[in-house]
Order: structure tokens, then sequence, then C-alpha cells
């Protein structure tokens, strides 16, 4: 395990409400981080804690909501509980002076009932904190997401490679700004570090599947990202899961390498 001073923040919404094939006992086991990077919001206070102090948070899943941006600092105000998102995560990282924030898939633009252009976008657009993720998810607009960000002035650099071509499976490939190399990092950052194509789910049937599920979720009330990712597990038989946990980890590293 590596034990090192908190310069990042990791978002809760994937490890509370997306990996349904993760028991806690394997997080804490393959979690590489001791320190406290974990971000969540107990009853309005933002909580930074290890993955040990985390699965507690998590074991309340069913009663938990998912905070962005947009209604963090309502959370906050009302005592509310949540899982942190990744533009929930920039928030609580702008708070706490930190730089980076870290996720796995982030949102974009699709048609997602209230998400139809993701908080996650307007916060990389407009707060002084990098985003490391891996790419949009696959059941939204890639395409139009890397367009809508590149129209606002945010530098997209990608970990190896100048394209995106997909999340969990691999799609049509997209122009990025560049490699990363070394820049600055500044405001209006997005760093992608792309899951290797070889190790992707290979039936792309898959996503639209899950996409009908999200839907599904949200004609009873509930959460479309999470139903979507429940579908997408259970058609992988929990492949899915393995890589955006194992994602999630590879940025959380390459996050902590940028900071040192």
């Amino acid at each position: 395990m590596i034990n090192i001073e908190t310069k990042f923040l990791v978002e809760t919404a994937l490890l509370t409400h997306g990996l349904k094939s993760i028991e806690d006992e394997t997080l804490i086991k393959i979690w590489p981080w001791e320190h406290k990077c974990i971000a969540w919001v107990d009853e309005g206070e933002v909580i930074v804690g290890s993955m040990k102090e985390f699965i507690s948070f998590r074991s309340k899943s069913k009663e938990l909501i998912r905070i962005d941006k947009n209604i963090f600092i309502e959370s906050c105000n009302n005592g509310i509980s949540g899982a942190l998102t990744a533009s929930g995560t920039m928030m609580a990282a702008k708070e706490k002076g930190i730089h980076i924030a870290v996720t796995a898939g982030m949102g974009g633009i699709g048609d997602v009932l209230g998400e139809e252009l993701s908080a996650d976008l307007s916060a990389i657009a407009t707060m002084d904190v990098v985003l490391v993720a891996t790419s949009p998810k696959d059941v939204i607009n890639i395409e139009g997401t890397i367009k809508w960000l590149l129209e606002h002035d945010v530098r997209i650099w990608g970990r190896d490679t100048d394209i995106i071509d997909g999340f969990m499976v691999s799609n049509k490939p997209i122009k990025i700004t560049g490699k990363y190399e070394g820049q600055p990092l500044k405001s209006k950052t997005l760093l992608l570090n792309p899951i290797p194509n070889k190790v992707r789910l290979k039936d792309l049937t898959i996503i639209e599947k899950a996409k009908r599920a999200g839907k599904e979720a949200e004609k009873r009330g509930e959460y479309y990202h999470p139903a979507a990712n429940a579908m997408i597990d259970r058609l992988s038989y929990g492949k899915s899961s393995e890589l955006q946990l194992k994602s999630l980890i590879n940025n959380s590293i390459w996050a902590n390498e940028l900071t040192r």
C-alpha cells in the first residue's frame, strides 16, 4: 500500500452505486492508497476519507443520492448525504483547496433525464480544478461531448494518445487536443486515460441494452446511470465493474504522479 498526502480527490458515485459485482472486501484489498483521498457528503459535511472509512458509508447506498455540481451547495446546506459525481468531487476539491479530481467514466451530452448537458462539462469549463477521467461514458454522445468541450476552450490531453474512441467498448476515433506531455495543468483542462482497446468489452449490443435499462429506471423515478451500469455488469458477467474499478485506480495513480 502507498501512503501519501492528499493531493487529489476521488469521486464516489461509481464506488457507491456503480460497481455491482465488487464486494467491500475486494475494494479494501485492491485499493492502492492508505491515505484519505475519497470524497463524499455525510449529513451536509464533505468527508475525505480512506477506502476503509468509505466502506461503512457505501453500506447505505440505497439511501444515498448522487450529488453533482448543481446540487452540491444545496445538499451541504440542507444536511443531505450522498455520493459525489465527477463535478461534485470537483466542487469538494475546490472547497478543500485541492487542484485535481479523479473519476472513471464522465458525463457529457446525451438524453439522460436532467443530464442532457452534464454538470461535469460546466465544471470542467469553469472551475480551477483539473479532472482526470477515462472517457465520456459509452451511453452518452461522446463525439458531441468532446466537441462541446473544445468549443468552450477546454484542453483535452490524452495519456499516450491524441484520440478518444470509447469507454468500455471501442467506437469511432475522435480527435482531442493532443497527447499529454507535461503541459501545465491550468484551469479548463481534462486529462483522459483510456482503457486499452484489447481489454474492452467486445459486444456493442450491451450498450444499447444498458441505455434501455437506464430509460426504464428513469420512468420508475430512479437514477439512470446505476441502472445502466447494472445491466452492463450483468451482461458482461462482472467484467464491466472490474474494468471501471481498475480504470479508476489507474486514473488515481496518474493523478498521484501529476502531483509529485
